[in-house]
């Protein structure tokens, strides 16, 4: 699967994309009492944002992607740690079946899908998935606040509409943040078996011109980057339309549906 973020664009990524504040890793690891012993499936992990901190708090966590540069670059930043409890795996919501071939069923403390799981086919994926979470494991489905374009404030509404005038359509899409889509997520889980809740981080955040040209960058395939001879006027673009707008702050809230597993799923 290509989903075109490789080459350029791993770098914005990886640079740009919001981390995780450790409220939210004390969260997942209280929501499925995860220790020391336990195995976590990062799905969707890109350069690392989710999987590196989750496995400062267990035995082993798989990051799983379709994008060969995006393991490339979270392997590096692992290593650039000093990790060695990860592993990652070329694939796709589509490999599950084999990956839980080799773990085996009831091995997984959690599945962590973090803003990617729009990608996937949520309803084949839980099924999946639930045959591999020990009992009190399971599923989290992490939306890591709203995409910049798409926020209530007078400088994102200005940054979309700069977009859409570079682009030449609109950019609608929430990347699966929206209501519609979790409460399609919240079904499909309950579908699956899991008993499901919904834990929130907030936190506030002020970002500059750099920060939010990167985040564009970063939220692009490469066939849709500005060649590199005309960013400087995309980013002269951005900024004057910003500029009035400023401070550039960023409410951000991290919503989790957590997707648990019981004693009687396991039996």
């Amino acid at each position: 699967m290509d989903l075109g973020f490789r080459g350029e664009v791993v770098d914005f990524y990886h640079r740009y994309r919001r981390g995780y504040p450790r409220a939210v890793i004390d969260a997942l690891v209280e929501a499925f009492e995860l220790t020391g012993d336990d195995i976590v499936i990062d799905l969707g992990c890109g350069t690392g944002q989710l999987a590196l901190p989750i496995a400062e708090r267990v035995r082993a966590v798989v990051g799983v992607d379709p994008e060969p540069d995006m393991l490339l670059r979270a392997r590096q930043a692992a290593g650039e740690r000093g990790m060695t409890n990860l592993s990652w795996m070329l694939g796709a919501d589509t490999d599950i079946p084999a990956l839980g071939a080799l773990l085996g069923d009831r091995t997984v403390g959690a599945v962590t899908i973090g803003q990617a799981l729009h990608w996937m086919n949520h309803d084949e994926l839980f099924r999946a998935l639930a045959p591999l979470a020990r009992s009190g494991g399971g599923v989290a489905v992490v939306a890591n606040g709203t995409p910049l374009w798409l926020q209530d404030t007078a400088w994102s509404r200005a940054l979309r509409g700069c977009l859409e005038q570079w682009l030449g359509f609109e950019v609608g899409h929430a990347c699966g943040t929206d209501e519609a889509s979790r409460r399609r997520y919240r079904d499909s889980l309950t579908g699956a078996g899991f008993a499901v809740s919904e834990i929130g981080v907030d936190y506030g955040d002020e970002l500059d011109l750099d920060q939010i040209v990167g985040g564009v960058y970063s939220a692009l395939p490469v066939d849709r980057l500005p060649a590199p001879d005309r960013r400087p006027l995309f980013a002269e673009k951005i900024r004057h339309a910003l500029e009035r707008h400023r401070p550039f702050t960023e409410h951000v809230r991290v919503a989790m549906l957590i997707g648990r597993v019981g004693d009687e799923a396991v039996r």
